[in-house]
């Protein structure tokens, strides 16, 4: 059975999304692109060998296709799930799922509703090097976690928070926790499960002119007793990748920038590594399409077994969550908290 997808959404985010497909097996197929900025998705349309749809109502209306890929702007999104649930489509969403928990909480239900599937762009977890640390996590060879160091320190230029609502509560939701570090945040509790504390201090630093925060230091308080701390920000020039870094019973497990090393007490160390970049530079989109591909061939598997893709929304509230507890910590305005 082939699954057949649509993408809607014609920015930054469609690049490696539209690389993936090109390298996916024939039972996944692109038929075509659409997006609000229809000089776009007809450039994307001509490079790519793809069909042109003249807006979303004609995607939607599409009886060939079984999943709409969307990649707009946090702010664009409520009305385009609507229209493609109500369809029958199964959608595969960018992240965050919306601006705020209680919008992506009404997007979730909406899916749910419409018993269709609703999987999240997190290919952070389809590299390697994390479902390496998973599978070592979750079958206790590390031995019991007891604290956790995660890093995020990335880098912008002023120049990639000067278009229209980059970087505003309005359009985006918030700064570097909604934008760069929700990659990271997910992956953390994907890892090591709930976090019961928080305390956060952070804000916009004299780097960037933004409304949001591109700084934040927190203490957090894992449900299994562990203890965290979190950097993270678009601040650190040149950039450097992503860490967490586990401090276990047996070993220290450091899981970055696509590539795990874990150093056991008995004095082995072992290595595993992805190739491709992470991001975390000035050149945003410089990685590999790699874990994209293997996201969409995960997510149209569960589209065709019928069952609920490992990166679904519902479970994906839970970073929405703590994204929303930290910026409460914060004080940080502009979000709406529930």
């Amino acid at each position: 059975m082939t699954i057949t997808f649509g993408i809607f959404g014609a920015g930054m985010a469609t690049k490696p999304h539209l690389e993936a497909f090109q390298k996916l097996s024939p039972e996944i197929k692109l038929k075509g692109i659409t997006s609000r900025n229809v000089e776009k998705s007809i450039r994307l349309s001509k490079e790519n060998s793809i069909f042109h749809y003249p807006d979303a109502k004609s995607m939607a209306k599409d009886p060939e296709l079984d999943a709409v890929l969307i990649a707009t702007p946090p702010n664009a999104r409520l009305d385009y799930v609507e229209l493609f649930a109500k369809a029958g489509k199964h959608i595969l969403l960018e992240k965050p799922i919306e601006r705020t928990t209680q919008a992506a909480i009404e997007i979730v239900s909406i899916c749910e509703k419409s018993n269709i599937f609703l999987g999240i762009v997190l290919q952070h977890r389809y590299r390697t090097a994390s479902l390496q640390l998973k599978l070592l996590l979750d079958a206790g060879n590390l031995g019991a976690v007891h604290a956790v160091n995660i890093q995020v320190p990335w880098w912008r230029e002023q120049s990639y928070y000067d278009p229209p609502g980059r970087g505003t509560y309005e359009r985006d939701g918030g700064g570097v926790l909604i934008t760069q570090a929700i990659h990271t945040l997910d992956l953390l509790l994907y890892l090591l499960g709930p976090i019961d504390q928080v305390k956060a201090t952070g804000g916009t630093s004299k780097f960037h002119k933004m409304e949001a925060e591109d700084f934040v230091n927190a203490g957090l308080i894992f449900q299994s007793g562990a203890f965290g701390s979190l950097f993270a920000t678009t601040s650190a020039f040149p950039g450097s990748s992503e860490k967490i870094e586990i401090y276990a019973e047996l070993a220290t497990a450091t899981l970055g920038g696509g590539s795990l090393s874990v150093h056991w007490k008995s004095g082995k160390t072992d290595h595993w590594k992805d190739e491709g970049g992470s991001g975390s530079g000035s050149d945003p989109m410089a990685f590999s399409c790699e874990p994209h591909r293997e996201l969409i061939s995960d997510f149209s598997k569960s589209v065709r077994d019928g069952h609920q893709p490992g990166t679904n929304g519902r479970n994906f509230l839970s970073v929405h969550r703590l994204i929303e507890q930290l910026a409460s910590s914060i004080r940080l305005p502009g979000l709406s908290l529930i």
